[in-house]
């Protein structure tokens, strides 16, 4: 553990730098978080782990940006129910945090950190992070943690059709139907080369196509023929929400988060969020503890937090799926999700970076 004086000066110039930044604390979450002293624990050696990280200062967490899934509303509420442990965030990315604490690692700049689980696994992989096993992690499904509790599930994102019901006639429903004529010209999807995103959607077709994790080669083969239809207009190398608010894009593949976001934030009411019937992917984003973080009780009890119940509906608020399942959302956010359909996965991080190869390969081929 460093000293305190060389914490605050991390600290101080974290913050000078535009790295790091105190959650507000302020502005309430809409699902408050009563504060530890004032009830009983929500899990058995809850109060003696807060007066641990108390005692260690501030917790930081990296790559939780506050706009994104709600980490905001989060954020604030750990600070409700722990108000004397502070918590910082930075939003440096997946890869840019994998590389910092990586050149750190002796002295890492971050308590937990925030990743896409193939970017988790990856960060395990080079010896970064510490086992921890929060609560409710026996409720989790199998590829969404880590058997060793190096990387653990907080959310899911599954696969999507955002659709502008003003430029289609017709919504599709499945993947077979995204081949039909009167789809040419009308798709774009994020790059699975590059994109988290992108890499899920492949996933998701190969699914849908009656693929698994152990050969990609039915989705590849449904892509190269959706593009020798005509019917894709792009592949796109990055986000393409901009040109869908703009009316230029009939039908996006994307996350659900996505279209849902231009839903109920941009206000766009023409955009229908479709769950392909024939099958799905989803992305796991996970939560880590660092090792030899600064404050690991403080970590642990933020690792925590992120899997209690009411962490879980927060969550929900931000368009993303809570990992735990058969929670009961409030009655405004529960039709916001549509049942996943039969063949409908996680995406296993192991065998998916395995498989990447192959879609790195094919995708210049299409």
């Amino acid at each position: 553990m460093l000293p305190r004086l060389k914490r605050r000066s991390l600290l101080t110039a974290g913050l000078a730098a535009g790295t790091l930044a105190f959650l507000p604390r302020g502005a309430a979450a809409q699902t408050d978080a009563a504060p530890l002293t004032d009830g009983p624990e929500l899990y058995p050696g809850e109060r003696a782990l807060a007066e641990a990280a108390a005692k260690e200062g501030v917790v930081i967490s990296a790559n939780t940006a506050l706009g994104w899934a709600n980490w905001g509303a989060v954020g604030r509420a750990f600070g409700q129910r722990y108000p004397d442990v502070p918590l910082v965030y930075s939003d440096l990315g997946s890869t840019a945090t994998v590389t910092q604490l990586d050149r750190l690692r002796e002295r890492p700049p971050a308590d937990t950190a925030y990743f896409y689980s193939l970017v988790a696994l990856d960060a395990a992989s080079r010896g970064l992070l510490a086992p921890h096993r929060p609560v409710n992690l026996d409720r989790l499904p199998g590829a969404a943690k880590d058997a060793e509790g190096l990387w653990v599930g907080v959310h899911t994102l599954p696969i999507a059709f955002v659709v502008n019901r003003k430029l289609v006639k017709t919504l599709p429903r499945t993947w077979a139907d995204l081949r039909k004529p009167e789809f040419k010209g009308a798709i774009t999807y994020p790059d699975p080369q590059t994109t988290t995103v992108g890499l899920t959607l492949a996933f998701a077709a190969n699914i849908a196509a009656g693929g698994s994790l152990d050969s990609v080669r039915p989705g590849i083969e449904y892509f190269t023929a959706l593009h020798k239809t005509g019917n894709v207009q792009r592949i796109d190398p990055g986000s393409a929400q901009t040109r869908f608010l703009r009316g230029e894009i009939p039908v996006w593949i994307t996350f659900e988060a996505d279209g849902l976001r231009v839903k109920h934030l941009d206000g766009m009411d023409e955009a229908e969020i479709i769950l392909p019937a024939d099958g799905t992917a989803s992305a796991a984003y996970t939560l880590s503890l660092v090792k030899n973080a600064r404050n690991a009780p403080g970590g642990k009890l933020w690792m925590n937090f992120a899997l209690t119940e009411t962490a879980q509906r927060l969550f929900a608020e931000g368009f993303v799926r809570p990992i735990l399942p058969n929670l009961t959302l409030p009655p405004d956010l529960a039709p916001r999700f549509a049942p996943l359909p039969p063949r409908s996965d996680i995406v296993d991080s192991l065998r998916a970076t395995l498989r990447k190869a192959d879609i790195d390969r094919a995708w210049p081929k299409l």
